[in-house]
């Protein structure tokens, strides 16, 4: 396969990639703290490691600074491809996350070990709580809550510990998101 050929397969996957990507809110998205190792197609000189700076930007060769926190690979490609169209006729762009440091969660309060947790798949409330060592002795299982990052502020979600670890009712044993945090009072 050709060049073309190739630069023809490769936009035609990432389009289809991105349809699903759209579609699919469960995708993963790139966060602040990612690795990331950018590549374009028989360019060896602008392969580059980078981690998703605070501001949600990477910086490569010839493109510079580029947005992608929020994006999923491909729409990282497609932004990327965009930006080095300027100095490479057709640019195929891969995007490969090396590393999710962006993905994680927090546990503070009266808990054995607060502080970060990896969220490396579905993590519930009870399993970070779990990766954290337990609750302490003097905490208050009744007022446990996860604060979650909404784009118009922030949301408080009730935990109800004890009708959780008795099986009475799941409800409140949330999946968690990057940027959660657990209190425990």
């Amino acid at each position: 396969m050709g060049r073309r050929g190739y630069f023809a397969f490769s936009l035609l996957w990432t389009m289809a990639v991105s349809a699903i990507a759209a579609d699919n809110p469960d995708i993963y998205r790139l966060r602040q703290g990612d690795s990331v190792q950018v590549s374009v197609w028989h360019e060896d000189s602008l392969r580059s490691q980078v981690v998703v700076l605070p501001d949600g930007s990477i910086t490569i060769p010839l493109a510079g600074r580029v947005e992608v926190a929020g994006f999923s690979t491909p729409e990282a490609e497609q932004t990327i491809t965009a930006k080095l169209k300027t100095y490479i006729p057709e640019p195929v762009v891969t995007v490969v996350i090396t590393g999710t440091g962006g993905n994680s969660a927090y546990v503070l309060g009266k808990i054995a070990r607060p502080g970060m947790l990896a969220i490396s798949g579905p993590l519930t409330v009870l399993q970070a709580i779990s990766m954290a060592g337990g609750l302490d002795r003097f905490a208050d299982e009744g007022g446990i809550k996860v604060i979650r990052a909404k784009p118009d502020g922030q949301e408080i979600l009730p935990v109800h510990y004890k009708d959780i670890v008795s099986g009475k009712d799941m409800a409140t044993n949330i999946q968690l998101k990057a940027g959660d945090t657990i209190v425990v009072p």
